[in-house]
C-alpha cells in the first residue's frame, strides 16, 4: 500500500511539473537559464515579445537584425531572445557558436537540453515570435525574413 501511495504521489507530482503549452491564453513557462556568457538569464515579468530560434537560419535572422542595435535594445523593446542550441553538436556549440555569441552586445538565453523546449512552437527556418501580456501568451507567429523580425521589434525598414 505504501508503495502504491508513493507511486500515485510521484505520478501526480510529475504531471503537475510539466510545463503548460506555449499557446495563447497560457502563461509562458518559467525558464531558469544562462546566457552565452554563463550569466543568469530569464524572461522578465515586463517582457512583451520573446524571439525564439531553434535553428541556424532563424538564429542568423535575429542576429542580423540585432547586430546594429545598441546593447540595451532588447530591454527597451521589452523583448528577449532565446536560442535552442540543443541539436547542435557539442564541439560546434562550445568552440564556435558560443564564442561567437559572446562577442554580441545582446543577451541570448541558451538552451542546451533538447527536452526543455521540445514542445515549444517552431517552424523550420523561422523565428518564433511569442507575444506576451502580463506573463501570458497572447499570440504566436513566425518570421522568415529580416523585415518580419524588424517589424515585430517595431523597427522600420
Amino acid at each position: 500500500m505504501k508503495k502504491l501511495l508513493i507511486f500515485i504521489f510521484a505520478l501526480l507530482f510529475s504531471a503537475g511539473a510539466c510545463a503548460a503549452p506555449v499557446e495563447p491564453g497560457q502563461p509562458l513557462p518559467k525558464l531558469s537559464l544562462q546566457d552565452q556568457r554563463d550569466q543568469p538569464w530569464r524572461v522578465e515579468d515586463n517582457t512583451r515579445l520573446v524571439l525564439f530560434s531553434s535553428g541556424r537560419k532563424a538564429s542568423n535572422l535575429v542576429q542580423d537584425v540585432l547586430a546594429s542595435q545598441p546593447k540595451d535594445f532588447l530591454a527597451t523593446r521589452q523583448a528577449a531572445y532565446l536560442a535552442d542550441m540543443s541539436r547542435m553538436p557539442g564541439f560546434i556549440t562550445r568552440n564556435i557558436a558560443l564564442p561567437t555569441l559572446r562577442d554580441k552586445p545582446f543577451s541570448v538565453g541558451v538552451v542546451l537540453d533538447e527536452k526543455l523546449l521540445a514542445d515549444w512552437p517552431r517552424q523550420t527556418d523561422a523565428v518564433t515570435l511569442i507575444s506576451l501580456q502580463d506573463g501570458k501568451v497572447t499570440a504566436v507567429a513566425y518570421a522568415t525574413t529580416e523585415a518580419q523580425v524588424r517589424a515585430a521589434l517595431g523597427l522600420g525598414q
